[in-house]
């Protein structure tokens, strides 16, 4: 008489870990969905700042207004965020549209797409934020060797609201990054599903 599965190898049986997975992928999904309407929120709140940003002062008889169209890093700074929170609100869409379907895996393809898009939209929102911070740096401290006064101890409510744009453009990026690192994740789990299938469970029997 034989019994299949008694005496078998352990190592070479084939185990199921289909709810685990399950559900491993739906807490993914989530953060994700998390991440990208935080970095949305976030990014958006920085734009709001900047470009709402502005402060007339008086010196003698000269009125001087101070706007953020004066930086261009500033200018860089809207721009990024403007994208950032453009993308963000669309992976933001796409991820609540897979969880009504229940899809999990995509194709290699779109999982690429998604991962280099993530990638470029968290490279250029970091150097938007240091090109600002070091615009910023010198607006308070200025250059003198270059004869660049400083700004922000006549523009005090300019550069403080500059100042908590840029703070909110950092989280968003920070966000982003670690969006970055799910996309990379996801990318990478396909090549590792896809060597999975291909190998075929080897059971022994005894007689």
């Amino acid at each position: 008489m034989s019994y299949s599965g008694v005496g078998s190898s352990p190592g070479n049986v084939a185990v199921s870990h289909g709810g685990k997975m399950k559900l491993i992928d739906r807490r993914l999904k989530l953060t994700e969905l998390l991440l990208r309407c935080s970095a949305t929120a976030l990014a958006l709140l920085a734009l709001i700042l900047i470009v709402t940003n502005t402060q007339v002062k008086q010196i003698f008889t000269i009125e001087k207004r101070a706007k953020y169209t004066d930086m261009k890093a500033l200018v860089f700074l809207v721009v990024a965020n403007g994208i950032a929170a453009a993308y963000s609100l669309l992976q933001s869409v796409r991820c609540v549209v897979g969880s009504v379907k229940g899809s999990v895996l995509f194709n290699k393809s779109l999982a690429w797409a998604i991962f280099l898009s993530d990638q470029a939209v968290a490279y250029m929102s970091v150097a938007a934020i240091a090109a600002s911070a070091e615009s910023g740096l010198i607006g308070i401290r200025g250059e003198d060797e270059l004869q660049w006064m400083k700004v922000c101890n006549m523009f005090g409510k300019f550069c403080n609201r500059a100042a908590g744009g840029t703070a909110s453009a950092v989280l968003a990026s920070v966000a982003m990054v670690f969006v970055s690192c799910l996309s990379a994740f996801s990318l990478f789990r396909l090549y590792g599903v896809a060597t999975a299938t291909q190998r075929q469970p080897n059971v022994a029997v005894t007689k």
